[in-house]
């Protein structure tokens, strides 16, 4: 059986309106999958909503709505977001689907069956908005370590997760694969969290209306984190389809935020041990992002809206900037004036003039002819090519634009040394071979910048007249002509 490439984003929380942080996330899983599609490869990108717990609850209750109405407009929301910025997505899991609830059932039946969860009391504090649960030494000052709102005490019966048992093996794992949590900054961070005490996990609350009861205590609802994180074997039918199921588990990458990944790197995977699972290949940590210098936040008017800025600036252009302007798994700045900046020269400027000055110079020299064998940029691309694995593999997406942009800046350069326009009068068999070598690295480019800017990589390919599908479409060996020739508009037209 085929193993298909499974890409994870989190579920996002409902209670609130999708913003930039949700979309970087899912922008670059987007990347990953289109990646992935154009090699030829069979890729599922699974994606969703959390939308249980007591937050989701207040939230509803504070709009005066009806709590089913309420998820089921806020998993719209991220829906429609997701097709405005042009996501791909294979499937859409809620954790109000009863495929899920079911699988949540049979998961923690078969953890207490085992004797992994047990029942005691619990005394400490939590965070309503993050769902995470601290202990005193661990916010002296009461206030959230993620969020920096007010923890609210709590003591109550809950039952345990025997998560203290996994200790060793987890550390194990993170030793003997290297690429389980990436990037290094972020596993040295879950080594040296694991290397101090590593308490049982509580997994249940009382009195929550809101949620999953758990099977064999009614009275107990699951905590929202157990509850969330279990999508990534329900969606691919752990419960339901085990032959999918194994077509797709494990998770090739699972991306998210540094902000939770303890529960990714740290219980999701000791919950997998104890369901006898195979593990992640890598988990990945990016970094979070701030407006103009400044963290984000609505009093002070500077949230960053992708949907605003896509409509603006466009789809791709944004998609661009995302994951050019920062590395990813690095914390990263939104500046209009760098957006601005890296629109006009990289997009407008030098992609953009590129392709028309080339098509340009083909109709006006050579409608219609179909050329020889090239010589020169083909080494440069295949050289690229031949790179772009492993940099996928690592989600190193600013290295593999620089890489893109490389081969740009050299076709433009290969332009002004090579000046077609003297060629056209003096030495055309050599015009016809740089000509060439222009078309077939557009091609090229076309389909590089195809996952991170699909819809500009379509215009490319169109005003080419080629429709390449998969990677072996751009091979240098490949016959072209420039009859299908059909230039358009400005591929980023200049703003004013």
């Amino acid at each position: 059986m085929d193993k298909i490439i499974l890409i994870t984003t989190p579920l996002y929380y409902v209670n609130a309106d999708p913003h930039i942080g949700h979309a970087y996330t899912q922008v670059a899983a987007d990347v990953l999958a289109r990646y992935w599609r154009s090699r030829c490869k069979k890729v599922h990108l699974l994606t969703g909503t959390d939308e249980h717990g007591e937050k989701i609850l207040r939230a509803a209750q504070q709009m005066k709505k009806d709590v089913r109405e309420f998820v089921d407009e806020g998993a719209g929301k991220f829906k429609k977001l997701w097709e405005t910025l042009n996501i791909n997505y294979d499937q859409f899991i809620r954790t109000t689907d009863k495929v899920h609830v079911d699988t949540v059932n049979d998961v923690l039946t078969a953890l207490y069956d085992k004797e992994l969860i047990y029942k005691g009391d619990y005394s400490g504090l939590y965070c309503v908005p993050c769902e995470t649960f601290f202990t005193s030494s661990q916010a002296e000052d009461e206030i959230c370590q993620d969020c920096g709102r007010k923890l609210e005490s709590l003591s109550q019966e809950s039952y345990f997760f025997r998560l203290s048992e996994f200790k060793d093996k987890l550390l194990r794992h993170i030793e003997e694969n290297p690429d389980f949590i990436m990037p290094v900054s972020r596993r040295n961070e879950i080594k040296g969290f694991l290397a101090g005490e590593l308490k049982d996990l509580s997994i249940s609350r009382l009195d929550v209306q809101w949620g999953i009861q758990l099977p064999f205590d009614r009275y107990h609802t699951a905590y929202v984190w157990v509850d969330a994180l279990i999508n990534y074997i329900s969606a691919p039918g752990y419960l339901n389809d085990r032959h999918r199921f194994q077509s797709l588990w494990p998770a090739d990458m699972q991306l998210l935020g540094k902000d939770i990944l303890k529960f990714h790197a740290v219980i999701w995977p000791a919950m997998l041990m104890a369901l006898n699972l195979p593990l992640p290949k890598t988990v990945f940590a990016h970094g979070w992002w701030t407006s103009e210098g400044q963290k984000m936040s609505k009093s002070l008017g500077n949230v960053v809206d992708p949907a605003q800025v896509a409509g603006e600036w466009g789809v791709d252009a944004f998609r661009y900037y995302l994951l050019r302007q920062v590395t990813f798994g690095q914390d990263g700045d939104f500046s209009q004036s760098r957006f601005r900046e890296r629109y006009d020269t990289e997009l407008a400027n030098e992609l953009g003039n590129l392709l028309s000055r080339v098509l340009s110079m083909i109709e006006k020299y050579r409608p219609g002819f179909s050329p020889s064998s090239p010589e020169g940029l083909d080494v440069k691309v295949e050289d690229a090519l031949k790179s772009l694995d492993d940099l996928y593999i690592k989600a190193n997406f600013s290295s593999i634009l620089d890489i893109i942009w490389d081969i740009i800046r050299a076709a433009n350069s290969y332009v002004e040394q090579s000046k077609p326009w003297i060629l056209a009068k003096e030495d055309t068999e050599k015009l016809d071979c740089v000509l060439t070598n222009l078309f077939r690295v557009l091609r090229a480019v076309g389909w590089m910048i195809y996952p991170f800017m699909p819809a500009s990589s379509g215009e490319i390919f169109s005003q080419l007249g080629v429709s390449p599908s998969c990677v072996d479409d751009i091979r240098w060996n490949r016959e072209i002509n420039f009859e299908n020739i059909n230039k358009g508009e400005p591929l980023f037209p200049k703003k004013q």
